[in-house]
């Protein structure tokens, strides 16, 4: 039996989805420079420069464009000393937390799924297949954003005890804990016996945030522990600086002696092992998330990567006894309370949100033999970009260097027993393996506009024959500038849309976008699906002339018309294009259920419509449509719409690409507009990253926006702005509509 087709009366009744909607859809310019829906020009669609006869039609095109140009090529090699490539087949994993070897054993790999499951194969290149070491789904409590299964250490005397130790989340009396346990093997080592299971320790976490989680051994023989300041944002509770609690802190206990009716012992050295000043477990505190530390194999140096909040994140070298500074210091610079204690230590290397940086991963020293030239380097990472740097000690001074724009997202870096280092994905599971670069290939990856094969080669102004020009009903943001916006799709192929209105792009499908400011071109980015099935992110800067576009390597600033505009690198695509969006964004049926102006045929008519009349969805034709009853987004100035419609619209088109289930987002918030708003996460719910010292405050307070994260996050223009990437520029009208929506709610549904 076929799959039922994609039809628009199941996309209206998605997730209870019931709203009243209008077709009268045509809209002209709205304020500050906002995107035109009614576009025009000698391709089959483009910006309008003469609307003039223009009429209303039922499809705006009565054939597919042929295309034969605008294809994406193979993707331009790296030009990093380092890459990554696809390790052990194509094996992948739910939301890797951790991976790892056993102690004495080369033979295997253990990777961690944050849902309560940890998973081994062989260590060959393509494994045969993937066994379940233990599965504890029954009792991980993984539904908040950071909670789940986090890590896994054997014991040092595997081989010989069969010991293992979990930490993960789970849920009791509708209460929150991290916990950490031990389970044995009694099969010889094929699997744990969750009939062994014993909690060793356990904490309640006042908030979903902020679990840290990571266990490991160190070369001392004691187990180490490392747990975030227990949540919400700006550490309400003051934990990173109390010492009589184990929040915000690295603890370290001698699971071999136990001592005082616990199953774990003290070690002597510890800095309040007595109990005085603090609790004994804690080897070092005022960490806000410690969010996966290593011990240097040569030193013993134990690396931590600690997540910010708005402004930094931070690389520390941990030692016994040690105070990191939070939450008197975020980094270097002052947070709350006094912050000149000398006693208080910073970190080794810092690095700001300017970039789109936001959630460090700490990684390992490299003692591997592959890449000499990192020898005694610490690699560690971001997850929301996916760069990779390293940082080496020069003398006394620790000096960073970004190594990669990696495309993987990690929750984790691991470390075989040879000492290369792996790199798993957290948002599609697949695994990758840091390895040397090499000179680059040659390349014929277009290095001008005029020869990607989108535009015409004479004058790339002007689109190329193969393109179909679409607008969105609710565009994102962009600094008040205008767009241009075209889809073009390899001959023969066809556009998949899910149950949901995403669109799965076929592989050699071009996105294009230009952005003008004052009438002036700046940039035209090129989202490109490559022949091997994986997306990329092209720029190309406009001369001054206006007659040409040069492909840039790196992000940019320039200053158009009165205003600062940052061009994005390569990495910041992929940080706003996720995977758990499928990639593209603007293209989406409840987006594209909108008329538009096709240039060469004069009409305006229904996208959706006519995509479905030309062939270009697959599984839908034109009689799928009942346009009166299909759901669809609203842009910031629809005068038939209600203000929630609108606020909701903005929220999915801004912020939805990251915060849905599986995105990078720093929340548990579903901003995706067919969710409904009692199921989104937001209404009431308390921030996770950064408070503005508001009073009480909440994502989304009702009736006070004042008190509302949500509208502060729009409203800055500073590290703590959402969206992160690509704004310098407050959207007043934005801003306008979700301040009448939350203060017109009187309470959360």
């Amino acid at each position: 039996m076929s799959a039922p087709r994609p039809t628009l009366s199941r996309l209206a009744r998605f997730a209870g989805v019931s709203l009243a909607l209008t077709t009268a859809l045509s809209c002209s310019a709205g304020p500050d420079g906002r995107d035109v829906m009614d576009q025009d020009d000698d391709s089959p669609g483009g910006k309008a420069d003469d609307l003039d006869g223009v009429e209303d039609a039922e499809f705006g095109l009565d054939v597919r464009p042929s295309n034969f140009g605008c294809i994406a090529p193979a993707a331009p090699p790296s030009s990093s000393a380092i890459t990554t490539v696809r390790a052990f087949g194509n094996l992948s994993f739910d939301q890797p937390t951790a991976m790892l070897q056993a102690p004495e054993d080369d033979s295997q790999w253990f990777v961690v799924e944050k849902n309560g499951r940890v998973r081994t194969f062989d260590n060959v290149s393509s494994p045969s297949s993937v066994r379940t070491f233990v599965d504890i789904r029954n009792i991980v409590e993984s539904s908040p954003n950071e909670a789940g299964l986090l890590s896994i250490a054997f014991h040092p005397n595997w081989q010989s005890n069969g010991r293992v130790y979990l930490s993960f989340n789970m849920r009791s009396n509708n209460q929150l804990w991290s916990v950490l346990t031990t389970m044995q093997s009694t099969d010889g080592g094929q699997s744990l016996d969750t009939s062994t299971h014993e909690i060793v320790f356990s904490t309640v976490q006042p908030f979903s945030n902020h679990n840290g989680g990571q266990i490991a051994f160190g070369p001392d023989g004691l187990l180490y522990f490392g747990l975030g300041d227990g949540g919400s944002a700006d550490d309400p509770n003051g934990n990173g600086q109390n010492t009589n609690t184990v929040l915000g802190t690295i603890l370290r206990i001698d699971v071999d002696n136990p001592s005082g009716g616990n199953p774990y012992g003290i070690p002597s050295d510890n800095p309040f092992a007595s109990g005085a000043g603090g609790r004994p477990e804690i080897y070092a505190w005022g960490l806000r998330n410690p969010w996966r530390f290593s011990f240097d194999r040569q030193t013993g140096d134990l690396f931590v990567g600690d997540v910010g909040q708005d402004a930094f994140e931070e690389v520390d070298i941990v030692v016994r006894g040690g105070n990191y500074g939070w939450d008197a210091k975020e980094a270097f610079a002052c947070f709350e309370g006094p912050c000149n204690d000398p006693e208080l230590i910073d970190p080794i290397h810092a690095y700001d949100h300017s970039q789109g940086d936001r959630s460090i991963t700490g990684g390992f020293v490299y003692h591997g033999s592959d890449i000499p030239g990192l020898q005694g380097t610490y690699l560690f990472g971001d997850i929301i970009t996916g760069r990779i740097w390293g940082l080496s000690r020069d003398g006394n001074e620790w000096e960073s260097e970004l190594l990669l724009e990696s495309g993987v997202n990690m929750a984790t870096f691991a470390e075989g027993h040879d000492g290369e280092i792996y790199v798993p994905n957290y948002f599609d599971g697949s695994i990758h393996r840091i390895v040397p670069a090499g000179p680059p290939p040659s390349s014929d990856f277009p290095d001008r506009l005029s020869e990607t094969g989108c535009f015409n080669p004479s004058d790339p102004t002007e689109p190329g024959p193969g393109l179909i020009s679409y607008d969105v009903a609710s565009p994102l943001w962009s600094d008040g500038a205008e767009k241009e916006r075209f889809m073009a799709i390899p001959p023969g192929t066809e556009i998949q849309m899910l149950q949901d209105g995403d669109f799965i792009f076929p592989i050699g499908s071009v996105l294009v976008k230009t952005f003008m400011l004052g009438g002036k071109r700046i940039e035209t980015r090129l989202l490109m699906r490559h022949p091997d099935g994986e997306w990329g992110g092209y720029t190309y800067e406009w001369n001054d002339a206006q007659t040409e576009a040069f492909l840039l390597e790196t992000s940019k600033e320039v200053f158009v018309s009165g205003q600062t505009w940052r061009i994005p690198s390569r990495a910041d695509c992929d940080s706003c294009h996720t995977d758990a969006a499928n990639i593209a964004l603007g293209p989406e049926f409840i987006q594209l259920n909108s008329d538009h102006v096709y240039a060469s045929t004069k009409r305006r008519a229904n996208q959706m419509e006519t995509l479905a009349h030309i062939g270009m969805i697959a599984g839908l034709d034109d009689e799928d449509f009942d346009a009166d009853q299909i759901v669809r987004l609203f842009g910031l100035d629809d005068p038939q719409a209600s203000v929630e419609d609108r606020a909701r619209s903005y929220l999915h088109s801004n912020c939805s690409n990251c915060h849905r289930p599986g995105g990078p987002g720093r929340s548990d918030a579903d901003m995706r507009f067919l969710v409904p708003f009692s199921g989104q996460q937001m209404c009431g719910t308390f921030p996770e990253a950064g408070s503005f010292g508001l009073f009480d405050a909440r994502l989304v307070r009702p009736g006070d926006a004042d008190n509302s994260v949500l509208l502060h996050r729009m409203e800055t223009l500073d590290s703590a702005r959402m969206p992160a990437i690509g704004s310098t520029v407050v959207d007043s009208q934005g801003v306008g509509v979700m301040r009448q929506w939350i203060d017109g709610m009187s309470g959360c549904p």
